[in-house]
């Protein structure tokens, strides 16, 4: 079924209910800073799409939602997984009488979630036919997949039924999953929420042309799309054939002291309806929050100013019951040129030099304090703090200076022309176009920030606003010549990071579009390794080698700042998990 223009209407509210804890009195009003782009788990690679995927679909293991360092803990498993001696062998026991929401496919009957679920949607984020952006998640990691994957390509179908050495279902409840080299982070990637069991009929009955369910989906996870407006509106009512559980998490730190008091023994899901508006203007999110039209609100850019002081909540917003959780966002902030482009790209001399004059010419500082209003930390390296790999003592060899930068810009002969603009060495024009998504008071600060620092090293510079979905459709077709991104840890380890500047991640994860040979031969080591000095060594050669090719340039790793109404009552934000609306309460009092 192809993308719906309008709403869609799932399940009724008289069946939605009838068997949940939760009460549709409650309802949870959220807002997206961009819009969504579709509820596939295979299709779709943003944060805001993956807040409602982690509501509908559920992996075999997520995080325990107080635990710091971020753990591990089974979702849909029994247990976490028996792993053998050597590493390779996964063995996953799923618990009985986890049921997928009510679907006319389903023919009226109850759907049980079975182990064979799971060996089709890790097989469907593999299909060659779909291209999904998410196939990284078991690329070159499952045992026996490559020869059904090299069939696919010669006979254009990717067989489903095709037994595979690396993904078996001994019974219904039972998964064994053959690696072909031992992988310290794989327990994670079953974490992700692109790994949320889909049904097969399902898919098959609903599908779009290119093979996704967009508009459609169905899982087995606490909530249920009940409408959707594509780019405006999306409501989310309790799933009432959800296997409900009792919040009994332990706290971390004294501050968890008040929300464990305020949650332990509750039946979760409480909170019968998410209503999430997406609102791209920061001042209208920041009028709806004020104005008591949204109970959760993640402040970002302009409104952040607004409601902090010094990373702090101000007093007026305290006396009134706003509560804020502050965290250090496993995250990173980048701008990266598209080494494929013509103008920018390649790894010749006079490209090289181009890139780090750019480079050179930021000043990270300045676009946190400016752009970020200080809510943001600078980094050295592309691993940022609180995920494992990250060296606090690593510095990078990139300087700020502008005189150096335009230095060298002379030096590679890109000379300054009559009309005070540079050209490219062979004196034609030299224009760079930066890609722009959205088009917020945000985004256009952004495209000036970046044209007043190429201003300074005499580089002309334009920039094209586009809708944040179609930018990043182009970005994974190596079509954008300079672009900021951002990339919000999907397991907290250096890997989900460096993988980003893999060359056999093109069209998935490297917006770069880069392929260095010694770069691509260290990340596949460090596959191989334990987190530990000896890994991190290795993380710390590819840092430099990214800074020698210059592929791409760190800004920062942002602080992540979400206010909540008086009446929300045990939310803290969780460093991985896209959404905690399964692990919170409304006080109806209030």
């Amino acid at each position: 079924m192809a993308v719906l223009t309008s709403a869609v209407l799932l399940a009724s509210q008289s069946s939605v209910f009838a068997k949940s804890f939760a009460d549709p009195n409650k309802v949870l009003r959220y807002v997206f800073p961009v819009a969504e782009t579709g509820f596939d788990p295979a299709a779709v690679h943003d944060l805001y799409s993956a807040h409602v995927n982690t509501s509908i679909f559920e992996p075999l293991y997520t995080y325990d939602y107080l635990a710091s360092p971020a753990k591990l803990v089974p979702r849909t498993a029994e247990a976490m997984p028996e792993i053998s001696a050597d590493g390779l062998t996964y063995t996953i026991h799923l618990k009985k009488g986890i049921y997928f929401a009510d679907d006319p496919v389903f023919k009226g009957k109850k759907r049980e979630l079975t182990s064979y679920d799971y060996a089709y949607t890790f097989k469907r984020l593999l299909d060659p036919n779909l291209h999904s952006p998410n196939s990284w998640v078991f690329d070159g990691r499952i045992l026996g997949m490559d020869a059904l994957l090299k069939q696919a390509q010669t006979t254009g179908k990717f067989n489903y039924d095709q037994p595979v050495a690396g993904i078996q279902t001994p019974d219904r409840y039972t998964l064994v999953i053959r690696l072909v080299s031992p992988d310290q982070n794989f327990p994670m990637l079953l974490a992700h929420n692109p790994t949320g069991a889909v049904a097969r009929e399902v898919i098959e009955k609903y599908r779009d042309k290119a093979g996704f369910v967009m508009g459609h989906p169905v899982g087995t996870g606490p909530y249920v799309l009940s409408k959707w407006i594509p780019g405006s509106r999306i409501i989310l009512k309790a799933n009432p054939n959800f296997s409900s559980f009792i919040w009994n998490f332990k706290a971390s730190s004294p501050e968890d002291q008040k929300i464990v008091g305020a949650m332990k023994g509750k039946n979760m899901p409480q909170i019968g309806v998410i209503d999430i508006q997406v609102m791209e203007e920061g001042q209208s999110r920041w009028l709806s929050f004020v104005k008591d039209q949204t109970d959760l609100m993640a402040l970002e850019g302009e409104i952040t100013v607004q409601a902090l002081d010094k990373g702090k909540l101000k007093p007026e917003l305290a006396k009134k019951g706003i509560q804020l959780s502050r965290i250090s966002d496993p995250s990173l902030d980048y701008y990266y040129w598209n080494m494929r482009n013509p103008v920018v790209g390649g790894l010749g001399k006079e490209k090289i030099a181009l890139r780090r004059a750019m480079a050179m010419a930021f000043s990270a500082k300045n676009y946190a304090n400016i752009l970020m209003n200080g809510d943001m930390q600078k980094l050295q390296s592309p691993i940022p703090p609180s995920v494992s790999g990250y060296d606090p003592n690593y510095k990078s060899s990139i300087p700020y200076s502008v005189k150096a930068a335009n230095l060298l810009l002379d030096r590679y002969h890109y000379k300054v022309g009559a009309d005070g603009w540079r050209t490219l060495p062979n004196g034609q024009p030299l224009m760079i176009e930066m890609t722009i998504s959205g088009n917020s008071a945000r985004s256009q600060q952004q495209a000036e920030f970046f044209k007043k620092t190429l201003d300074g090293i005499k580089i002309k510079m334009t920039s094209k606003s586009m809708p944040f979905s179609e930018a990043l459709k182009l970005e994974k077709q190596c079509k954008t010549m300079f672009k900021a991104s951002a990339w919000i840890a999907d397991y907290p380890d250096a890997d989900n990071f460096m993988q980003l500047f893999y060359g056999k991640n093109i069209n998935v994860t490297n917006n770069a579009c880069v392929e260095i040979p010694e770069y691509d031969r260290l990340y596949e080591q460090t596959q191989k390794m334990h987190p530990g000095p000896e890994r991190d060594a290795l993380y710390r050669k590819m840092s430099r080698l990214l800074e020698v090719y210059m592929p791409m340039q760190v800004m920062g790793a942002r602080y992540l700042n979400v206010l909540a109404q008086p009446r929300v009552i045990g939310f803290k934000k969780h460093p991985i998990l896209p959404a905690e609306w399964m692990y919170i309460d409304i006080d109806m009092k209030k």
